[in-house]
């Protein structure tokens, strides 16, 4: 079977391939809702297993707005000289880890870069997640 191009020329990127580039990146952009207002946000973050984590701090806007909510993510990794790259993106439910959960997360390398405020570790679920690539092949017309 061969690769999908969506109108745009742009190869469509499947499940397992959206997943594998989140895994191999650790910033990313998170979307949320605050005081009614879109805000995007840079996080850095882990793929656990087909879950999105980040840390944030006790009273961040971050931490208000992921108390259960849809929230966006996206991740890419873009080659300005040759002008290819790729993009995920992924539309899920946000959840503090807390209890038995958090601890059970005890070992994974979900480490902080901000110098303060990484109180809480929030989870984000990969339901809906589509990606495309920009191929370092391609010609412009």
């Amino acid at each position: 079977m061969g690769v999908e191009i969506d109108r745009n020329g742009l190869e469509v990127l499947d499940t397992t391939e959206c997943l594998r580039l989140l895994a191999g990146s650790s910033m990313g952009r998170i979307g949320i809702s605050s005081g009614a207002l879109p805000v995007i946000l840079p996080v850095n973050y882990h793929l656990h297993g087909e879950r999105i984590l980040i840390r944030t701090g006790a009273g961040t806007k971050l931490d208000a707005a992921t108390r259960n909510t849809v929230v966006a993510f996206e991740v890419d990794d873009f080659d300005t000289l040759y002008h290819s790259g790729w993009s995920v993106m992924v539309t899920g439910e946000s959840h503090e880890v807390t209890g038995d959960e958090l601890e059970a997360l005890a070992d994974v390398p979900l480490t902080r870069w901000a110098p303060h405020g990484d109180g809480h570790v929030v989870a984000i679920s990969t339901e809906l997640i589509s990606g495309r690539r920009i191929p370092a092949h391609h010609t412009q017309e």
